[in-house]
């Protein structure tokens, strides 16, 4: 299959101003040395990840079940299946072509095993070689949307779908099978794709062409909630709730006596992190909130007022915007900006730990995405994609030990514990914000006054979508000051400002989203405001680029 097939997407949308991605610690290398920690309590499932940029999609609506599942790396799956000991497999996309020397495999053991398997796009074909079928490439390519006509009834899409009815899919590939193994037949097929959806139905194998877990795939979501719930059986006990007492435990035998110190950046997922941990050790643990200069407007006081006079836990608040500010002077290529900060914020945040007279373990909000992307698992097109996570490990001169109670939750998952927990509202619900902050939402070079400039025309920006009622409606809204200038006219007089930016989108996932449509009125008041009321920008645009599955999001 060419490399550009089989619906790679990134994730580059998903903001979420976590203190690992400041600190780029989750380590590539403890994600090559070990799996994700094991749920052990709770029916499983097992995604094989073969290096679509999707796969987390997968994961998410397995989740959305009530089931726990994990994604492992195929070269890692054998050992995973073994330990986890899963109810159900799936297997994912990937870049891959099945039929070329040294292309991925799943472990031979999991068709071996009994247990149910779905097959999807790479992951279909694989299933098809392995068990005997053959594939080919060279055949007519199909990609994006498709319709797939039902041609017999499966356990699969029961109650979703009826034989002789047409349906709407998602499509990305340029391989086919051209023979299947011996005990499937042909559910599905599509214009380009005569063994769209295959299956076998005694020994409980199901294989897709397209891609269900992208939402382009109406009622993938159905399908694959049959496959967990119907096909594997699994009954959906994994919840919220469970999770804080089970985590609760986990961080107490963890830590023991031990002291904590936790990393705040202003985002949902390390207020989340830290009051699940206050929650289970006390005063054991410190926060300390380092602000970079890069923050939205008043963000630092509301992070100050919730932690220290709302939750009441020791909070350490760091000015360090000259220390960073200085280091950012004139630099101006994106991929630096995020590294210089987050040098900086380890420098920052290690000198403030030796205050306080050290500790024991460093809290961080690691989330599950960050886990995967610590690690491209077939060296394909996410190295490149992803190169901007996790870029460096945990210098061993800190000496501490990680503290990571979000490391198997995705960023809806985190605002569900945050809930839980009682954060209020304004913390758990809102928009995603990236670790580097404003700097890479200001092109080129960043100074004080840029940033000032920005940071008000965000504010205007976000008030007038909370004062229209729309902020819940929207995935992520934000304010980027283009690094350019152009002449206009205020009253009497000629200016020469900047250009502000503004992007919404809505999104499910984070992975595939697509712009707000504001009406005219709304944007026409929304730009008035921040040309009269900011200094600076005598111009605002508003960007409708839409993100399908295979487009990289615009910072």
């Amino acid at each position: 299959m060419p490399k550009e097939e089989c619906g790679c997407v990134p994730r580059a949308v998903a903001g979420g101003g976590t203190v690992a991605y400041l600190l780029a610690m989750t380590a590539a290398q403890n994600a090559q040395q070990s799996t994700p920690s094991l749920a052990s309590a709770h029916d499983k499932i097992l995604i094989v990840d073969f290096g679509s940029q999707v796969t987390q999609l997968i994961a998410r609506r397995v989740r959305e079940d009530g089931v726990y599942c994990e994604i492992v790396p195929f070269n890692k799956a054998e050992q995973a299946f073994l330990e986890m000991k899963p109810k159900a497999v799936i297997l994912s996309g990937g870049p891959e072509s099945v039929h070329e020397a040294g292309s991925p495999r799943a472990p031979q053991l999991i068709f071996a095993s009994g247990v149910p398997v779905l097959g999807i796009c790479y992951g279909q074909m694989t299933m098809a070689e392995q068990l005997g079928g053959t594939v080919e490439g060279g055949h007519h390519r199909e990609f994006g949307r498709a319709d797939v006509e039902v041609k017999a009834p499966s356990k699969l899409f029961e109650d979703v779908w009826s034989p002789g009815g047409k349906n709407q899919v998602w499509m990305s590939h340029g391989d086919r099978i051209t023979k299947m193994p011996p005990g499937f037949s042909v559910a599905g097929t599509s214009p380009n794709a005569p063994f769209a959806i295959i299956h076998d139905e005694t020994r409980k194998y199901y294989g897709l062409m397209f891609h269900p877990e992208v939402v382009h795939t109406p009622d993938g979501a159905k399908l694959i909630r049959n496959f967990v719930r119907k096909i594997a059986g699994l009954t959906g006990d994994w919840t919220m709730r469970a999770f804080r007492e089970e985590e609760i435990a986990k961080i107490r035998a963890q830590v023991g006596k031990g002291k904590v110190i936790c990393g705040l950046s202003g985002g949902v997922d390390s207020a989340v992190a830290a009051v699940l941990i206050h929650e289970a050790i006390g005063d054991q643990l410190t926060c300390v909130f380092v602000d970079h200069g890069m923050l939205r407007l008043d963000e630092a006081k509301t992070v100050v007022d919730l932690f220290r006079h709302h939750y009441n836990i020791p909070l350490v608040h760091v000015d360090a915007s000259k220390q960073f500010l200085g280091e950012l002077e004139g630099v101006t290529d994106p991929e630096t900006k995020r590294k210089t900060i987050g040098r900086l914020f380890i420098e920052v945040f290690e000198a403030e730990a030796k205050k306080l007279g050290g500790a024991d373990f460093l809290a961080q909000g690691t989330l599950y995405p960050d886990v995967i992307e610590s690690v491209s698992f077939t060296g394909g097109p996410s190295v490149t994609i992803k190169s901007h996570h996790n870029v460096g490990g945990l210098p061993e001169r800190m000496n501490m030990k990680l503290v990571e109670p979000l490391r198997e939750l995705f960023k809806d998952e985190v605002r569900k514990l945050g809930r839980e927990l009682g954060l209020p509202e304004i913390f758990v619900g809102r928009h995603p914000f990236p670790g580097p902050g404003l700097a890479i939402r200001c092109p080129g070079d960043i100074t004080r006054d840029k940033l000032d400039i920005l940071r008000q025309a965000d504010a205007v920006y976000i008030d007038q979508i909370r004062k229209h009622g729309l902020y819940d409606d929207i995935w992520q809204a934000f304010a980027v000051l283009l690094p350019v200038k152009t002449v206009g006219v205020m009253g009497d007089g000629r200016t020469y400002d900047f250009v502000v930016g503004l992007r919404a989108v809505t999104s499910t996932d984070g992975m595939t989203a697509d712009f707000y449509q504001f009406d005219m009125k709304f944007l026409g008041e929304t730009a008035t405001r921040i040309i009269n009321e900011v200094k600076g920008v005598n111009r605002v645009v508003y960007d409708v680029t839409s993100k399908p599955p295979g487009t990289i999001e615009w910072e």
